[in-house]
């Protein structure tokens, strides 16, 4: 298994953990990440899956629009 995917799978179970303790129905007991049924659980790494790559895509476009301005002292100027 690569570090990504070891990543990607504590994140959510990290998810799942912080979604449960904000839920309304926190004071029940909450399920441990192992009793959840397994097609939640691939669900849940799908879902983180696709929210780190959402995160990577706007930090890059970010840093794209970023590239074209001078720094700060830095800028050219003249005809």
């Amino acid at each position: 298994m690569s570090t990504q995917e070891v990543f990607v799978q504590q994140f959510a179970r990290l998810f799942h953990h912080y979604r449960d303790a904000l839920s309304p129905e926190a004071e029940q007991e909450s399920a441990t990440w192992n009793s959840v049924p397994p097609d939640e659980r691939h669900r849940l790494v799908a879902a983180a899956r696709l929210a780190i790559l959402e995160l990577e895509t706007n930090a890059r476009m970010e840093d794209d629009s970023r590239r074209y301005f001078a720094k700060p002292g830095e800028a050219e100027w003249g005809c």
